[in-house]
């Protein structure tokens, strides 16, 4: 008998749980997925093995999320719907981007939110197969000692490490294909095992007083720059939060060998601070140690093959599937397995090879091609080695994540598999995900005929980009209404129409770049909402010939602003009443839809 069976028979309480869709990880792919599918009305239970959600950008790794903006250099490429969601609300509640506040928010999003269960301190252990569908999943919750089985028409991995894969049989891949396999000029000329490695971050704290520091015995001891990548370049901006470049792990068995590398990588770290505070004149004598991280925040380990492996050449040209539900645009970033040790043999510890901003990510890569009832979003999507070394930043696991979690709402609510939502529910997916202001490029989002016949005019300018579908500025086009605060839009319909709700969607200033680390805060990326963003606006309705104001939202956060209506009408107005800057600041409205 093995420890599994110890569990299940007996020796610890079991508690059973049966819903539409269960989520094992709950990094910001997971956190995505899960309130996705739960808005969407499916009973979700997400399994999670850390106290905190988040993954690499918990406060136990602390990394800001990367994406498609690329740290502002790509203008209006921010990722939104729920990513965007939690970025603004995280500037609203926590302006000193404090790691343990950003924890809290997730936390609260998802505990709060109807139709969702959270498992937090729960390992997944084991996957009860029925031929090629998961029937339940079982985890281990520690704190509670307690074997949780979970029974779910759906099931997603979005655990990084992908571990349904070993549990289920689904196909995977891990290490770097071959040149020919993919057509890939990137890639190495012969498949092998290496991956990228694994990072811990440090953070520090400046003093009024000079702060000595001595390393413990077993630190490695680096007297020069030349021993580090890229020499002091960068030594000197990067001390609140360490360097990507204390990596390790790529050489040997991303997964297997976490401990061991872990212990490298606190040798590493430690060295490294070493060298900052004792070995040259870095300018640090004020500055002390202020946290360590202990579980690295890792890069790449198996990733799933699903319906569509994307690779190398669908990035550069732009991926335009007719299956798009997702994109990214970082670039094709692909660390040296030697990691922190390239050096010694004068390689870059990355090379940054250049993709487009943005490229589509298909629906054919976030569902396995071999167990029919498994998705995946993160970094354990079905790409190559190549691919994935973009794809697998977190603002663009986010935009898969939102994508698995509404796809899997829409095959729950129709009995279906992944792949057969791909047959048949594509346009309705990527329709449900613009209405969730989540960004498809080139796929402009459709509107109702009674909107699209209703007579729309403005106090001011031209509100006709209110209808043309795309939900940000495209290269010089803004694709919104311009306006100012006082001014108004309406639509009036030929009689009266019933309507559940109106949604706007807002400008919250996609050309610059929320900081979510107190790393990039120094360099004047956004730490609080933008004057752009509306604070107040109001929905007035003509009804039975006299106007009825419907709602007033204040002190507005968000970028997608649902307001419940539930009447019928001839006449829909809203106001800009304030922006969260100054009077005079320019307002764009980029949506006014109406559900009936």
């Amino acid at each position: 008998m093995n420890n599994l069976d110890t569990l299940k028979n007996g020796a610890f309480p079991i508690a059973n749980h049966t819903v539409d869709f269960c989520v094992v990880g709950g990094g910001m792919a997971g956190v995505c997925a899960a309130l996705a599918a739960a808005r969407h009305g499916a009973q979700v239970l997400l399994m999670h093995e850390r106290p905190v959600l988040g993954g690499n950008a918990s406060s136990e790794m602390r990394m800001h999320i990367c994406g498609a903006d690329r740290h502002g250099g790509i203008p209006n490429m921010r990722e939104t719907g729920i990513l965007e969601e939690l970025r603004l609300e995280n500037l609203r509640r926590n302006p000193h981007q404090n790691a343990y506040i950003w924890d809290l928010l997730l936390y609260e999003k998802l505990q709060f939110q109807p139709g969702l269960t959270m498992l937090l301190n729960c390992s997944c252990l084991d996957a009860e197969m029925d031929g090629d569908r998961i029937v339940s999943v079982t985890g281990w919750q520690q704190t509670t000692q307690i074997v949780h089985t979970v029974k779910a028409n759906i099931f997603a991995d979005c655990s990084g490490d992908a571990i349904l894969a070993p549990l289920s049989g689904a196909e995977f891949r891990m290490g770097r294909e071959g040149r020919s396999e993919y057509g890939e000029p990137i890639a190495p000329v012969e498949p092998d095992s290496c991956t990228m490695g694994m990072t811990c971050l440090f953070g520090s704290r400046k003093y009024d007083t000079p702060q000595p520091y001595t390393p413990p015995d077993w630190a490695y001891t680096f007297k020069e720059d030349s021993e580090l990548p890229y020499g002091p370049s960068q030594h000197e901006s990067w001390w609140e939060l360490g360097y990507w470049w204390v990596e390790y792990g790529g050489m040997g068995n991303s997964i297997d060998d976490t401990e061991v590398d872990r212990d490298e990588l606190l040798k590493i770290s430690l060295g490294v601070w070493d060298h900052i505070k004792n070995h040259g004149d870095h300018g640090a004598d004020n500055w002390a140690l202020d946290w360590l991280q202990f579980l690295p925040a890792k890069r790449e380990s198996r990733r799933y093959i699903g319906g569509h492996v994307l690779k190398q050449s669908d990035i550069a040209s732009g991926g335009k599937f007719d299956d798009i539900v997702a994109y990214g645009g970082w670039s094709m970033d692909d660390h040296d397995p030697a990691g922190f040790w390239a050096v010694k043999i004068g390689a870059p510890a990355t090379i940054f090879h250049e993709a487009p901003s943005p490229f589509g990510i298909p629906y054919g890569s976030l569902y396995s091609r071999n167990v029919e009832n498994l998705m995946f979003a993160g970094r354990n999507a079905s790409c190559t080695h190549a691919a994935m070394s973009s794809t697998r930043v977190m603002g663009t696991a986010c935009s898969m994540g939102q994508a698995v979690g509404t796809a899997a709402a829409i095959a729950v609510h129709n009995g279906l598999t992944p792949g057969e939502v791909s047959l048949r529910h594509i346009p309705e997916l990527q329709q449900t995900l613009l209405q969730d202001d989540a960004y498809i490029p080139w796929m402009p989002m459709t509107f109702s005929t009674e909107v699209l016949s209703a007579d729309l005019s403005a106090s001011t300018g031209d509100p006709d980009p209110l209808r043309d579908g795309i939900n940000r500025p495209v290269g010089d086009d803004l694709h919104a209404w311009k306006c100012s605060t006082g001014d108004w839009v309406e639509y009036s319909f030929a009689g009266s129409e019933i309507v559940k709700s109106v949604s706007l969607v807002v400008n919250s200033a996609l050309d610059k770049t929320i900081a979510m680390s107190l790393h990039e805060a120094p360099s004047g990326h956004q730490t609080s909402l933008p004057a752009e963003l509306p604070r107040s606006i109001r929905l007035d309705a003509l009804i039975d010939g006299q106007w009825i104001a419907i709602q007033t939202i204040t002190e507005n956060a968000s970028r997608l602003i649902q307001i419940p209506v539930d009447q019928q009408v001839s006449c829909l107005r809203v106001t800009l009443e304030s922006t969260w800057g100054a009077q005079s600041t320019w307002f764009h409205l980029f949506t006014f839809d109406t559900a009936e």
